[in-house]
């Protein structure tokens, strides 16, 4: 038997929404701060932080978050919200560290590029960090290229644009 991935909508306050954005914020917190710091992030931040970012942005009719599941269970995400009648973001693409490599970032990019669509938006912009290499090259894969920043986050440093026509 073939293992497969199925993507779907997904509540931004579910129980499995709010596990993988605790592992995906958790990930990219300590990379940043083993980076730069050489420690991991402090409990209780992460805690504030992963609070304070419901993902309610990522809401119909505005929004969409994607679940990503592996042989049934949730192994990844990616989020969509307009920022203006043309243009939507893409956010919280993470796919679980041990099911990398298997196809279901592409998978979930894609269905999220079709809610962008389905929600009206001609384009997508996203954001990333330099060290996060493997999400830019899976952009730069995807057909996104790079431009001039489009918002003003501090752990922004490379950001991206792809039409969607």
């Amino acid at each position: 038997m073939t293992t497969t991935w199925t993507i779907a909508p997904e509540p931004y306050d579910s129980p499995v929404a709010a596990a993988l954005w605790r592992a995906y914020y958790t990930e990219v917190s300590d990379r940043y701060y083993l980076l730069h710091e050489g420690r991991r992030t402090d409990p209780a931040e992460l805690e504030r932080e992963v609070t304070a970012r419901t993902g309610a942005e990522l809401a119909p009719p505005t929004g969409q978050l994607l679940v990503g599941r592996y042989g049934g269970e949730p192994a990844g995400s990616a989020g969509v919200r307009l920022l203006d009648a043309a243009t939507a973001e893409l956010t919280r693409v993470f796919v679980v560290e041990e099911l990398r490599g298997r196809g279901g970032a592409a998978l979930l990019v894609r269905a999220a590029e079709e809610a962008a669509r389905a929600l009206g938006a001609g384009h997508l912009v996203l954001d990333t960090r330099a060290d996060l290499t493997e999400a830019r090259a899976l952009y730069a894969r995807l057909g996104y290229e790079e431009t001039g920043p489009h918002n003003d986050d501090t752990y922004a440093e490379h950001w991206f644009r792809k039409a969607l026509n």
